[in-house]
């Protein structure tokens, strides 16, 4: 989980640019597939609706034909006077029976208009008489004939050529029938002395349009009563469809070339037109999932904006990966710069912006490291600075209190002591104020501890016996002036005020990389507190009387870093223990 939060870290932005990129072209993509969809069903409906209702105009020429034929069939049978005289006169059996034969050659004429249609015609009369082409057609009896609604309807609409539909099994056979009906009527007297039955399957009347439909492309043919008279749908025929119904009169009205509807959830797209002469409607159902889909094939839509979405997304991935990578690569660099040091340059690769950053974060590092190299140096000169003048600043007590150690030892007789005692101020003197070098070896500050604690002991005694301890591979390693003089000072000064007497022992050797050195009495001690181990023994700032400690400390971080420095341990009454840490370097 962390090594996934650190890859995160690094490659956040690549991460959010992915992320935005991944839900933006998902977004663009169902709203431009459902946008396409929509259009290509409204661009369906529109084309489908025109393309339907030429076709519609076709079936209704095709019935306009067919009425024709019955018309011209029609108007031949009551022109006829061979057939009036047939329906009107009354025969007897020899008489009747050449009537038929007779009849049956008008019939035939008149039945040569309807030969491309598979129908009988059937003529009743006022006198009881009958005759059919073909009963099986319309497989009724007279009796049955006489007595039927079509009949009915005939008679009571003389002057119009009917088309009604028979519903099995009162017209027997069990097969729907399409009968177109007229009734023979005295134009002059309005007498009314038989009717005509044109018959015509309800299988055969279909194949006006069965051609031109299809699953989920409908034809329905209905009465102005809303019942299905024809259909493709067998299902519908004989049955009310009084939304069918409803759409088509709404057409006729408005004149609109079509309509939307909504049908047990389906959705269609209705078409409908009158037909005067049937005096029925043609209505065309499309089914639009089921005629859409065919045409619109949205499983393959959806696949193909997938595969597009798919590509897109690997080739923005791979392009985001690579304009951010170089990116992350440069801030992962910039990041790690503060674990390591100002040297460590960020490498200037990638894309233009890339380059760019990292050429401007190496130049910002060439100018810090101006800055720090100017600051380092500005501080050194101030630390030599306050070196020299601190050199100047011989305590004045140190010197009239070694000279008069020294007159002292004349008046007592002690000319050699006296001597060796100006000896050693002279050699203490010249290495602290005539040597201005900021570092000496450790040979040259042992050599002036050991001048510093001769005329100390001169002065007030030999109580404090001084030891030195200094492995041989120490002695010529290079160190900052003055930096164990101030605590064997100290020592002197401040570590034996209740005891009598004492020692210090000075220690110096070599550890790994480093130089310890140790200034170690066994006086009086000190507490020291947790946070703090470098208490100040003297703020005054003067040579030989004393030089803080702190600032011991600090010149030595400033110049080596803080691996290194000076850390002091103390009991009371047990002693203090000094242990400075410096780098381990040997005089060039």
């Amino acid at each position: 989980m962390k090594l996934w939060r650190e890859r995160f870290k690094h490659n956040g932005l690549f991460v959010k640019m992915f992320i935005i990129t991944v839900v933006s072209m998902i977004a663009v993509s169902v709203i431009i597939t459902w946008t396409t969809i929509r259009m290509s069903e409204k661009l369906f409906a529109e084309t489908f609706s025109i393309t339907n209702a030429k076709v519609m105009n076709q079936i209704r020429e095709s019935f306009e034909s067919f009425h024709y034929s019955v018309v011209i069939a029609s108007n031949n049978v009551l022109q006829s006077g061979a057939i009036k005289r047939f329906l009107t006169e009354d025969y007897k059996d020899p008489e009747l029976m050449r009537a038929y034969y007779n009849i049956n050659q008008q019939m035939k004429r008149v039945k040569s208009n309807l030969d491309v249609y598979e129908m009988g015609i059937t003529i009743t009369g006022a006198n009881g008489v009958s005759f059919s082409t073909d009963r099986s057609y319309w497989p009724v009896s007279d009796d049955e004939l006489r007595r039927h609604t079509i009949t009915k309807k005939t008679l009571e609409d003389p002057r119009r050529l009917l088309y009604q539909y028979d519903i099995p099994p009162f017209g027997g056979g069990g097969e729907p029938t399409i009968i177109i009906s007229k009734a023979f009527m005295e134009r002059s007297a309005g007498t009314i002395y038989g009717a005509m039955y044109f018959a015509i399957k309800e299988n055969q009347f279909k194949r006006f349009y069965s051609s031109y439909t299809s699953t989920g492309n409908d034809v329905v043919i209905m009465n102005k009563s809303g019942r299905v008279v024809s259909s493709n749908r067998s299902e519908m025929i004989g049955n009310p469809a009084m939304g069918l119904l409803e759409h088509a009169r709404n057409i006729e009205k408005e004149g609109l070339s079509y309509v939307n509807s909504t049908e047990n959830g389906k959705h269609y797209i209705v078409l409908a037109e009158y037909l005067p002469s049937l005096d029925m409607y043609l209505v065309n159902r499309i089914d639009k999932e089921t005629a859409i889909g065919r045409y619109i094939d949205k499983q393959a839509i959806v696949m193909i904006i997938i595969a597009v979405v798919s590509v897109a997304l690997i080739i923005v991935f791979l392009v985001s990966r690579r304009l951010t990578k170089s990116l992350s690569r440069l801030v992962k660099q910039i990041g790690n710069v503060s674990k390591y040091d100002f040297d460590h340059y960020v490498a200037v690769s990638g894309t233009y912006e890339t380059r760019q950053i990292g050429i401007a974060f190496n130049s910002m590092l060439d100018e810090l490291h101006e800055y720090v190299e100017n600051l380092v140096q500005s501080e050194k000169k101030v630390r030599n600075a306050e070196l020299a003048a601190l050199q100047q600043q011989i305590n004045p007590h140190f010197l009239y209190n070694t000279l008069a150690s020294i007159k002292f030892m004349v008046q007592q007789g002690g000319k050699e002591e006296a001597v060796a005692t100006i000896h050693a101020l002279i050699s203490l003197l010249q290495n602290a104020i005539g040597n201005v070098s900021e570092t000496i070896t450790i040979e040259q500050e042992l050599e002036n501890l050991k001048n510093y604690v001769f005329i100390n002991h001169k002065r007030y005694g030999d109580r404090i016996k001084v030891n030195y301890f200094i492995s041989p591979d120490s002695m010529e390693v290079v160190i900052p002036k003055l930096i164990i003089q101030p605590f064997m000072e100290n020592a002197f000064f401040h570590g034996f005020n209740r005891k009598a007497e004492g020692s210090i022992n000075v220690l110096v050797w070599h550890e790994g990389d480093a130089l310890i050195c140790e200034v170690v009495d066994n006086g009086d001690g000190m507490r020291i507190s947790a946070d703090d181990q470098l208490p100040e023994f003297k703020s005054k700032r003067k040579l030989f009387e004393g030089i803080g400690v702190r600032n011991v400390h600090e010149r030595i971080l400033l110049m080596y870093g803080d691996t290194y420095g000076v850390t002091i341990t103390s009991k009371l009454n047990e002693g203090t223990k000094v242990r400075i840490r410096l780098p381990y370097i040997l005089k060039s």
